[in-house]
């Protein structure tokens, strides 16, 4: 609680009733992935890390998955879900530009490699990158919006409006 009562912006749940259909699609994808990326981390991890550019592959692939995992296990349950969109935003936004820029420029951009594709250029890239424009802007809604009514967040928030 703050000093007039309200409860904090980052601990409200938000009054989207809705926000469980976004927070289940974050869950299964991210959820998944990071899972992935632990159990097979020569193809998905670490080993994909280094083919794609990114630095201290061996210590970022398992990084970016536990993040991936928690994070998609918070958005399952809506607990702290404001606080866990904002590590999925940051995965997005580098998987982005580590892998998404490179085929917009056709060519290694920064150190990030470039995969063979029939195409490059920028619908290439906006089709290569549905999945994660819409991974970020889902996890974008649940910053802003909140994990909505169907949520342990909404469910601690009750809890502390009855204790008051």
């Amino acid at each position: 609680m703050t000093a007039t009562g309200t409860t904090l912006w980052w601990r409200s749940p938000g009054s989207v009733d809705w926000a469980i259909l976004i927070r289940l699609s974050l869950a299964f994808v991210f959820g998944f992935e990071g899972y992935q990326k632990l159990v097979y981390p020569d193809i998905l991890g670490a080993g994909r890390f280094a083919g794609i550019g990114i630095p201290a592959p061996e210590l970022m692939g398992p990084f970016v998955g536990w993040v991936e995992l928690v994070c998609g296990l918070l958005m399952l349950l809506g607990l702290f879900a404001r606080l866990a969109a904002a590590p999925l935003i940051i995965t997005m936004v580098v998987a982005i530009i580590s892998t998404k820029v490179p085929i917009l420029l056709g060519q290694e951009w920064m150190g990030f490699s470039l995969r063979p594709l029939d195409r490059y250029g920028f619908l290439s890239m906006t089709h290569e990158t549905r999945t994660d424009w819409a991974m970020l802007m889902e996890a974008g809604f649940i910053l802003l919006a909140g994990a909505g009514r169907w949520s342990l967040d909404g469910w601690l928030a009750r809890n502390r409006r009855v204790a008051q």
